[in-house]
């Protein structure tokens, strides 16, 4: 099968089981989804959904984070992987914004010029806040898309650009949500028959399918 035509199938099995995938973090605008998607680097999303909000209780804007200490906010996230780096990072980001003028843009460059800030976190505040096409990969969808064979998973950043090119420009924003979803309920990172997943089963190659079982 053809890559398209194998992205083509997998793109609607993604859309009748994810019609209108919701952004999994809990914020209530671009600076809370930047703070929440900054928090999710190596901690799960609802680690990051039982911290957020105590600390959005006291630091929602750029302004009230950067008026807390580094051990303030540190006392607030202290459960969430690599802690100690992300609360320094968020309160020189909060600095970083209010330098630009207080508020957090719609802006690549920008962005992607805030502490702590990379890439994949800039394509989820583009596409959850702005609207702007991206295709935010991390470490879940590229496995994905190795196993079933949109990517030769050689780095996130080729990744990236394989599935922009298989899946239209209109539904990156949502497809991403949907592959990190599928990828849950049903293609799970460890003891996963790939034999019997509703994509894998047709879509990842028998190697790849003797690989993962371990024969």
């Amino acid at each position: 099968m053809r890559r398209q035509d194998k992205a083509d199938r997998i793109g609607e099995i993604l859309d009748e089981l994810y019609p209108n995938p919701p952004v999994p973090l809990d914020h209530t605008d671009p600076y809370t989804l930047l703070v929440a998607v900054m928090l999710s680097a190596q901690t799960t999303d609802k680690k990051v959904n039982e911290v957020t909000p105590g600390l959005f209780a006291v630091a929602d804007t750029p302004q009230k984070m950067a008026a807390l200490d580094p051990e303030d906010i540190l006392a607030h996230i202290r459960t969430v992987g690599l802690a100690p780096t992300k609360a320094k990072n968020l309160w020189l980001m909060a600095n970083q914004i209010i330098d630009a003028g207080g508020e957090v843009y719609g802006d690549w460059d920008f962005l992607e010029s805030l502490a702590g800030v990379g890439h994949k976190t800039a394509s989820v505040v583009m596409a959850g806040s702005f609207g702007v096409p991206a295709f935010a990969v991390d470490t879940h969808i590229h496995r994905l898309a190795a196993r079933w064979g949109l990517s030769n998973g050689s780095n996130v950043e080729r990744t990236e650009r394989d599935l922009k090119a298989v899946f239209p420009i209109d539904t990156w924003g949502d497809r991403h949500l949907q592959i990190i979803y599928f990828g849950r309920e049903y293609c799970p990172a460890r003891r996963h028959d790939l034999s019997t997943c509703p994509i894998c089963g047709w879509a990842a190659s028998k190697k790849r399918i003797a690989l993962e079982s371990g024969r």
